[in-house]
């Protein structure tokens, strides 16, 4: 059993999506990061980066006990891992799929994220941050866009690179972007829309707005969350 520590984020939606294409079985929990539930000791102990997801496996492939893993792309690696699914061993083709991961981590979902921020989620409107975001993320489409005309999915076959890239695009509105003006992205985006495990996950997600209130801004934004530990 597969223990899913989660909320509706994108970084969740990726290894919602892995779980639901692979069939393990899994069990969530909620945790609700705008009442603080990501400072409670309980989840700080198998997350000590008080962000979601985390997974806690009751049946590592090792036979030892229950397995803790947090990070989202880490969490995919090991969900591949323990499935020998999304994940191909050929070395080359492995390899290419680890860049376009890291490249969902280090570019695609900090710097949407703060396109989301500055464009949606900011009291204070500022138009040099609103720019500077909403061009990186046409940026970080374009690079998208030139890869997926070249390649029918980010490393040719169906991968966890692509379950953690579309969460993000996914709310390209947000971000000041139009999927029209990246046919390639466009088309790959429709392909993974269509899937089954896809359909299902997106079928869950919560369709509520989000109350920016004084609680969640302080839980998801505050300067003093260092000291919550």
């Amino acid at each position: 059993m597969i223990n899913l520590y989660t909320e509706r984020t994108p970084n969740t939606q990726k290894v919602h999506i892995m779980l639901e294409e692979t069939g393990l079985e899994y069990r969530e929990t909620i945790v609700d990061i705008g009442k603080g539930d990501q400072f409670t000791p309980e989840y700080l102990a198998i997350n000590p980066n008080n962000k979601v997801p985390t997974i806690v496996d009751d049946d590592p492939a090792d036979g030892g006990g229950s397995f803790a893993v947090f990070e989202s792309g880490a969490i995919l690696i090991y969900l591949a891992d323990k499935t020998g699914r999304f994940l191909v061993t050929e070395p080359r083709a492995r390899s290419q799929t680890f860049q376009w991961l890291m490249f969902q981590m280090a570019s695609v979902g900090p710097m949407l994220g703060q396109a989301h921020h500055f464009r949606a989620y900011a009291l204070e409107k500022i138009p040099y941050a609103i720019d500077r975001y909403t061009n990186e993320a046409a940026r970080i489409y374009h690079v998208l866009d030139k890869r997926l005309t070249e390649h029918e999915y980010l490393v040719d076959e169906y991968s966890i690179a692509d379950m953690a890239v579309f969460p993000w695009l996914r709310l390209h509105e947000r971000q000041g972007q139009a999927l029209e003006d990246f046919p390639s992205v466009n088309r790959w985006f429709e392909a993974v829309s269509a899937r089954a495990a896809v359909q299902r996950d997106m079928e869950r997600l919560s369709a509520e707005v989000i109350d920016l209130n004084e609680e969640f801004r302080r839980n998801m934004w505050g300067d003093d969350q260092y000291k919550r530990r």
